[in-house]
């Protein structure tokens, strides 16, 4: 039988933790920060720093950020015993 509320309870972590980094990331850099991060350019390309989280940045992080959040939850699941892998299926 599982611990049904600390498995929850690890997920809401996780799931508040990667939303802090992207809203860091999404609004922080792209939009309250852009100004003094337009100071910085790019290597290699000249684009300033704001502009690129603003435009390409937070989504790179969005998509890494699922990333890390499907490996999270492999692990949660398979430390739980509800990983949907096969080896784990009985």
């Amino acid at each position: 039988m599982i611990d049904r509320r600390a498995y929850w309870t690890a997920n809401i972590r996780y799931v508040t933790i990667l939303l802090l980094v992207w809203f860091t990331v999404s609004f922080g850099f792209g939009i309250l920060l852009v100004e003094p991060l337009n100071e910085i350019r790019l290597f290699g390309s000249g684009f300033k720093l704001g502009f690129w989280f603003a435009q390409q940045g937070s989504i790179y992080v969005f998509v890494l950020l699922i990333l890390i959040y499907v490996r999270l939850m492999n692990r949660l699941d398979k430390r739980y015993g509800v990983s949907e892998d096969e080896d784990s299926a009985e």
